[in-house]
């Protein structure tokens, strides 16, 4: 088994809490939809690695009750509310959730910072039979080909040293880790943004790599970098579109008779 190896909990995102909650781009709805599809039943279904509630709030949706998990305070603190969606702080290897209570176990550009060993007997404890697992990842955006020069190198080259090791995973679209359900084939999903530079620039703000930049050794080639982005991206309040394609692993967790998807 490929674990990150979080305990204890390492914090990437709690002193960027706000910009975290303004920035981070959303789910499409279709994404909450298929996963509700592949539960035999649609009572309770847990987020872990929550954030601020980028998901959390499209499974209220679908779901009569979601329970959201994150060992953040401030990501809590953060969150989105919706009237079916309960966030609590909990790690994602501890959830306190009783045994065989869940439907849909989840987690969104998250589980890489898990101890996957312990998480994964985690979800089997609390899943349901017929119960759902899905991982959800994305890696760098993709905007245009004079944006893209800009912010690759940036992303790849000068941040390269800033990242912690768990963004390797990312990177690799969680095919790499060990993951031992039978899969189901999940649907091809992206993100879409249209977003101004303000927004391009809050959102890179947030990548924990760029803090730890900042924190090691100044802000000066992020301010460079930002000044870049401004010369390609042109008039600041002009719109355009980002995408994020998605990576799914996903499986039946404990199969029943009913089972689909």
């Amino acid at each position: 088994m490929r674990s990150s190896g979080v305990d204890p909990f390492k914090d990437h995102f709690s002193q960027t809490a706000a910009g975290y909650a303004a920035h981070r781009p959303t789910y499409p709805r279709e994404l909450a939809a298929w996963m509700a599809t592949c539960c035999t039943a649609r009572g309770v279904a847990w987020d872990a690695g929550c954030g601020s509630g980028q998901l959390s709030t499209l499974l209220g949706d679908h779901f009569e009750r979601v329970i959201a998990t994150d060992a953040s305070e401030k990501q809590i603190e953060r969150a989105t509310r919706h009237p079916r969606v309960e966030y609590r702080r909990a790690k994602a290897e501890a959830s306190g959730l009783d045994d065989n209570s869940v439907d849909l176990c989840a987690s969104a550009q998250a589980a890489h910072w898990f101890d996957l060993t312990a998480y994964f007997q985690e979800v089997r404890r609390v899943a349901r039979p017929g119960g759902t697992l899905a991982l959800v990842s994305y890696g760098i955006m993709i905007v245009d080909s004079a944006i893209d020069a800009v912010v690759m190198p940036f992303y790849h080259d000068t941040l390269e040293q800033y990242w912690p090791p768990e963004r390797r995973i990312v990177e690799e679209g969680y095919r790499t880790i060990a993951f031992p359900f039978d899969e189901l084939k999940p649907p091809k999903l992206e993100m879409r943004a249209r977003w101004t530079l303000a927004d391009m620039i809050g959102y890179i703000e947030t990548w924990s790599a760029v803090w730890a930049m900042a924190k090691a050794a100044g802000r000066g080639a992020i301010e460079e970098h930002h000044r870049r982005l401004a010369a390609a991206w042109g008039d600041p309040a002009a719109i355009r579109e980002v995408r994020w394609p998605l990576s799914i692993r996903a499986a039946i967790v404990k199969p029943s008779a009913s089972a689909r998807c």
